[in-house]
């Protein structure tokens, strides 16, 4: 049965539509080169979204498209309100929202509103003076009277986060490249015309949008200095360990208390269109109560992105009970969105050394949390990390912190669609990064015909959670580790389902929960429970509806 095409309309009918959604993130460079020029594009998307619907992911998140010099691949802005002819038209969008609605498929866009290239007209008319009509909306700083940057302030990607202006003879902010300089979003003219721009977006038909960096958008007005941040509790989270961004605590440089208040006008943009918002939160150490801060209430972000399950160490059964019952304690009113993998970490395959049958349970343990879910592309067909030369290096990130932190490239190269074709069926030109050999044999065709591909395990998971109210949007209670094992029950309106994962290469037991239990999930090869003892396997769950 196909499915139901969707509209502006079904969204604003159905406000929630977000709540327990699975996203699908596509990274497009890398996704489908429907030119033959070597790079993914939009015309490439437009080809693969029925397989993405055959999948049963509520929605898409594009990562950039807009105009761009492409030094941070996209994520340097130089028009938000057009496409980058790298990955096609205006028209070429408009048929991957026309195609992805028809499928049943939701569309999320990747909007960088905390900066912009240095190539951007406004900054290239606000650096041309310290008098015209651009000249306040970018953060500069005078220098201190050494000549030195306004203060102690890192680039995540590096170095100062100030760079020296001979034209203004200031310094301007950079939280990340050079050539990313900040807005001010303390000027209420750059507010206004970055809520145009998300207006422009909706009315072409996006659903809503992934927010890059949110808690970047304001600095301290007073420019006052990070303090240091105490050795024993710096972590790798959201920055490499060799970065020395991580010696900070970041109180000035974002996390400003006033952001809120711009996210407040943003979600009154996207209230008349249904529209909805996940915001990443880039913070080590206070990153749940930035997310419960900013989801608080009905005006803010519907969800934020969390960075708790993105770590480099695999999560235990513990350290999900801890993450989820801090959730509960700094984030009452929130709604979190969960990812093991996307285009800035190494994928969790490869990340946390999981084989296949552990790759499943963390699967099926993901749609299973209370929250919105990201899946990355190419996660559902079990790829690793691709191991990429420094000749073929393309990431300004990995460049800098070589050999240590070899950057996001590896988790960047193409998706694979084809194992006879040299190109895995991406393109018919030299792809922007190679395709790893190893990544063929996983290649879409090929797992689609093996009936016990993980792709097939991605499917049911999905499906499971659609098909229980309780998975989507219930609460949850009960969280427990009990040795290895992690449990909890999901409640809904007229369910409650029982959960347990063993997170381990050895079998496990658990006392079963009072009450009488039907099994469910089977199709995923889930444990059956007999007497009052739950027997789980390596790398095993079971998961049951209560009866009545």
């Amino acid at each position: 049965m196909s499915a139901k095409a969707l509209t502006r309309a079904d969204n604003i009918a159905n406000p929630d539509w977000w709540r327990g959604a699975v996203i699908y993130q596509i990274y497009p460079r890398s996704y489908q080169d429907s030119n033959g020029d070597g790079v993914g594009d939009l015309r490439g998307i437009v080809e693969r979204l029925p397989y993405i619907a055959s999948l049963g992911v509520d929605a898409i998140w594009i990562s950039p498209f807009f105009k761009s010099p492409m030094k941070d691949f996209g994520y340097d802005v130089s028009d938000y309100c057009d496409v980058d002819p790298l990955f096609g038209t205006l028209t070429d969008f408009d048929a991957v929202i026309e195609t992805a609605h028809a499928n049943g498929v939701r569309v999320l866009i990747d909007l960088v509103l905390s900066h912009t290239s240095d190539q951007h007209p406004w900054f290239v008319e606000s650096r041309a003076s310290r008098q015209n009509d651009k000249s306040n909306w970018y953060v500069w700083a005078e220098p201190k009277e050494d000549g030195t940057p306004p203060n102690n302030w890192l680039s995540i990607f590096g170095g100062s986060a100030w760079q020296w202006d001979a034209r203004r003879e200031q310094y301007y902010l950079h939280n990340f490249l050079v050539s990313q300089p900040d807005l001010n979003f303390h000027e209420p003219q750059v507010q206004d015309a970055l809520l145009d721009a998300a207006r422009f977006w909706l009315e072409r038909g996006v659903d809503g949008f992934r927010l890059d960096t949110i808690n970047f958008y304001m600095h301290d007005e007073q420019l006052r200095d990070n303090p240091p941040l105490p050795k024993a509790e710096r972590n790798a989270d959201t920055a490499p360990a060799v970065n020395p961004y991580n010696h900070q605590r970041h109180l000035y440089d974002k996390n400003h208390p006033k952001n809120v208040v711009f996210l407040e006008r943003l979600r009154a943009v996207m209230q008349t269109y249904g529209a909805a918002a996940v915001g990443e939160v880039g913070d080590s150490q206070m990153g749940l109560e930035i997310l419960g801060e900013y989801t608080k209430g009905d005006n803010r972000m519907q969800m934020c992105y969390a960075f708790e399950f993105l770590a480099p160490e695999r999560p235990t059964a513990a350290r999900f009970v801890e993450v989820l019952n801090r959730l509960d304690s700094v984030a009452p009113e929130g709604w979190a969105c969960w990812a093991f993998s996307n285009h800035d970490v190494v994928r969790h395959a490869s990340r946390w050394s999981l084989d296949p049958k552990a790759q499943r349970l963390f699967l099926t343990l993901i749609m299973s949390l209370r929250g919105s879910v990201c899946l990355y592309q190419g996660e559902e067909l079990g790829l690793g990390e691709a191991d990429i030369a420094f000749e073929d290096l393309q990431d300004p990130y990995g460049i800098e912190f070589w050999p240590e932190f070899k950057g996001r490239d590896g988790c960047r190269t193409p998706m694979v669609w084809e194992r006879d074709n040299r190109n895995g069926g991406f393109s018919e030109a030299k792809p922007w990064l190679p395709v790893p050999p190893e990544h063929l044999e996983r290649a879409v065709a090929a797992v689609e015909e093996d009936p016990s591909a993980l792709i097939h395990h991605y499917r049911k998971a999905i499906a499971l959670r659609h098909a229980h109210e309780a998975l989507r949007s219930g609460a949850h209670e009960g969280l427990a580790a009990t040795g290895t094992i992690v449990h909890f029950s999901r409640v809904g309106t007229d369910e409650t389902l029982f959960c347990a994962f063993n997170l381990s290469d050895a079998s496990a037991t658990l006392a079963k929960p009072v009450g009488a239990w039907d099994d469910v999930g089977q199709d995923l090869g889930t444990a059956k429970a007999s007497g009052a003892e739950i027997a789980l396997g390596p790398w095993d769950a079971w998961i049951a509806v209560k009866k009545d």
